[in-house]
């Protein structure tokens, strides 16, 4: 994918990776830590990280394609290298959220995931660490994107003929 209505694409799909990938980080740790969270929210977030993993290469793909198509500054470089890094942050949300879902529904099966409060533990732990990364990466791109953007853009002055 490399435009969308005359816009690159991934100007338009970082949007989503910004907004589902904290997203279902957040929810991660919900499920994981709140039993009454899991039982309504595993199974969603599991579908939604998964798409998010699927979502994060499209996303990066548009962007190498943008990147070819703009001046090659540091900061597009620098840019470019972070968001490499999104899909190492969301494979763990998606494979612990899927952890999550299956446990929930496997405790009705205790021969499948027997109830175990060091396991329960162990992945609440996980979540809580997956998630912080994920949000923590997804801030770095973020920022680094919005740098290799607009620095030096724009001035603390109204342009002349501006509102």
């Amino acid at each position: 994918m490399t435009t969308v209505d005359g816009l690159p694409a991934h100007i338009l799909l970082v949007h989503a990776i910004v907004v589902l990938l904290p997203l279902s980080a957040l929810l991660l740790v919900l499920s994981a830590v709140w039993p009454a969270a899991r039982a309504k929210l595993a199974g969603p977030n599991a579908i939604l990280s998964v798409l998010v993993v699927i979502l994060v290469p499209i996303t990066t793909e548009a962007g190498e394609w943008l990147e070819r198509r703009v001046a090659p500054t540091p900061l597009v470089r620098a840019h470019t290298e972070l968001g490499d890094t999104a899909v190492w942050v969301a494979i763990p949300v998606a494979v612990l959220a899927l952890l999550v879902w299956w446990r929930g529904r496997a405790a009705r099966r205790p021969f499948l995931a027997p109830a175990s409060t060091a396991v329960t533990v162990v992945l609440a732990v996980l979540s809580v660490a997956a998630a912080g990364a994920a949000v923590a990466d997804v801030y770095r791109i973020g920022d680094s994107g919005a740098q290799a953007t607009w620095q030096g853009q724009f001035g603390t002055a109204p342009a002349a003929g501006g509102h």
